[in-house]
Order: C-alpha cells, then structure tokens, then sequence
C-alpha cells in the first residue's frame, strides 16, 4: 500500500511540473495569449491601410477626378485656363 502513494505522489509532481513548466505550461499559454493579441492589433492596422488603398484604387479607376486631384497634388499640374501664384511666407 506504501508503494501506491509513493506512486501516487511521483505522478502528481510529474502533473505540476507539466502545469508550471515545460511545453503547454499556463506560463507559455499566457506568453502566446500575448502574442495574439499584438499580432490581431497589427492585423487591424494593416487591415484598415489595406482598405484605403482599394478605395484610393477604386476612385483613380472609376473617374478623372482622382487622377486630377493626384496630379496636381503630386506632380503641381494646373489646367490650361488656370494662373499659378505661388505664396512665400516673409522670413521673421
């Protein structure tokens, strides 16, 4: 009867090592936890910027309006009926 709990002692010392320590430990489960969490926050982030560029994608190819907007914004297009003035602030 001696030996049963001498055995039943080894197996649940073997149980908490494996709970505390090691592969599939509660200290590893929460350390993935984490890393989840981060990778899910950067996946929203890359997410949302994915959503802009289809949409920017979606106005340049839909009209003229964004290919002007861009042009003039990028490369300082103006049209033909159009004056250029180009304000620079006095130095103080």
């Amino acid at each position: 009867m001696k030996w049963v709990w001498v055995l039943l002692v080894f197996i649940l010392i073997g149980l908490q090592v494996r709970l505390w320590v090691g592969e599939g430990s509660l200290a590893e489960v929460d350390s993935l936890k984490d890393k989840i969490a981060l990778q899910e926050q950067e996946n929203n982030k890359l997410r949302q910027r994915n959503l802009a560029l289809l949409h920017e994608v979606r106005e340049l190819r839909q009209g003229t309006e964004g290919i002007e907007e861009k042009a003039r914004s990028d490369m300082g297009m103006i049209k033909d009926d159009e004056t250029f003035f180009l304000y620079i602030p006095p130095d103080k």
